[in-house]
């Protein structure tokens, strides 16, 4: 079986996360990518290592290989003119390309949207920039970290400045992550969209507003109720209770989302007559009173282990959970179940641990997909694919340098 965007040709030009992210999800659905790199150095991210996956003399970092499956490197330098005019080429026969160049660069080579959009009208044309192409600040640059901090998710993730906290970054780079994903849900809609018009468009993904977009639930407590939210830990702003707790050898997650679990519960730690006080026997309730609720549970739940409480709240449909470590989550039993961890063969001679794309279709199913490539990999037969080039002219192009 073939994956549903079989055909359809994306032209990579983007690094980092945020960009290749989209692309790795476009290529596990089928596609045809091809990433765009700097002859020599590449994708940074090439070099953001140790841990390094090694063999035969060759090592790629990590970091590069877990947003760069699925695609065909070709090395390009369109900071000269044949790079760009073989930028223009290849962008005529795509579908769909992706950029995160700070926002103007590539207007500097006549390759931004309107130059290639005329070109190729059905192309769609994806710009992930740190704040836009032309806000007051579309000349910043922008990584996640900083996305993060200045878009409002670290001052609500971490520990509460009353127990000693401060503010915390996400232990992945998830405002890169989220705007590729937001990245792609725009490509599909665009290329759905272009089934009826038969045109393209360009698309802009900043950053910022993704992160600005994806506070959900806490964005919509300060526009509704009008109280900026704090650091809360692991506890939920507006389930109570729902965060980790201690047992008597760890800790786990109790995560109760209606007032039904809340009774289950409290029958569970042997205090039912909680579930109809009037402090704590509806969530708003249990919310108003979190602090009273919380000198309940804590000492009752330290009276047992983290496996006894998680077997006896299963027992009765009260979502909890562990406390896993990602060895735990790719080593575990449901990671074996679910193929959570696939092996692919690499070109540097020994097989690639990768984990698995999460979707699974009934018919157009994902099907096995190449490595991330080697730096230029690819360059010879993607010019040859894409644009009909023969060696003579391929040689031609490495000799100049623009490739």
């Amino acid at each position: 079986m073939s994956g549903p965007l079989e055909g359809i040709r994306v032209l990579d030009l983007s690094r980092v996360l945020a960009g290749p992210w989209a692309g790795q999800l476009l290529g596990d659905y089928g596609a045809d990518v091809v990433k765009v790199e700097r002859p020599v150095q590449g994708d940074e991210t090439r070099h953001w290592g140790p841990p390094w996956f090694e063999a035969g003399g060759g090592r790629e970092s990590a970091y590069f290989l877990s947003a760069n499956r699925a695609k065909r490197s070709v090395t390009l330098d369109f900071s000269k003119p044949t790079g760009q005019g073989l930028i223009r080429a290849l962008a005529e026969e795509a579908d769909i390309l992706i950029e995160n160049f700070r926002a103007g660069t590539l207007q500097r080579y006549d390759l931004g949207p309107d130059t290639l959009l005329e070109a190729n009208p059905a192309l769609v044309y994806c710009s992930i920039t740190a704040y836009g192409q032309e806000s007051s600040r579309a000349a910043e640059p922008g990584y996640d970290a900083m996305i993060q901090a200045s878009g409002g998710l670290m001052s609500i993730t971490g520990p509460p400045d009353a127990d000693g906290g401060g503010p915390q970054k996400v232990g992945v780079a998830i405002a890169d992550l989220m705007t590729g994903m937001y990245a792609v849900t725009a490509i599909l809609a665009a290329l759905e969209e272009r089934h009826r018009s038969g045109r393209g468009q360009a698309l802009e993904i900043p950053l910022y507003d993704s992160q600005a977009a994806m506070l959900a639930n806490q964005a919509m407590n300060y526009l509704v109720g009008g109280e900026v939210p704090v650091r809360r830990g692991t506890a939920h702003p507006n389930l109570v209770p729902y965060q980790a707790f201690a047992s008597s050898d760890g800790h786990f997650v109790l995560a109760v989302g209606n007032d039904r679990q809340f009774a289950a519960c409290m029958d569970v730690i042997g205090q039912p007559e909680l579930a109809t006080d009037e402090r704590f026997a509806t969530n708003a309730a249990r919310v108003t009173n979190r602090d009273a609720l919380l000198e309940f549970l804590g000492p009752a739940l330290r009276r047992e282990t983290t496996s006894d409480w998680l077997e006896a709240f299963r027992s009765v449909g009260v979502p909890a959970g562990p406390i896993n470590t990602v060895q735990e989550v790719l080593s575990g039993p449901y990671a074996e179940e679910r193929g959570l961890v696939r092996t692919m063969p690499h070109s540097l001679g020994k097989s690639l641990p990768t984990v698995a794309n999460p979707v699974r279709f009934s018919r157009s199913a994902i099907g096995d997909v190449a490595p991330p490539p080697m730096l230029g990999e690819h360059t010879a037969g993607v010019l040859r694919d894409w644009l009909g080039y023969s060696d003579s002219q391929i040689e031609e192009l490495s000799a100049s340098g623009a490739i």
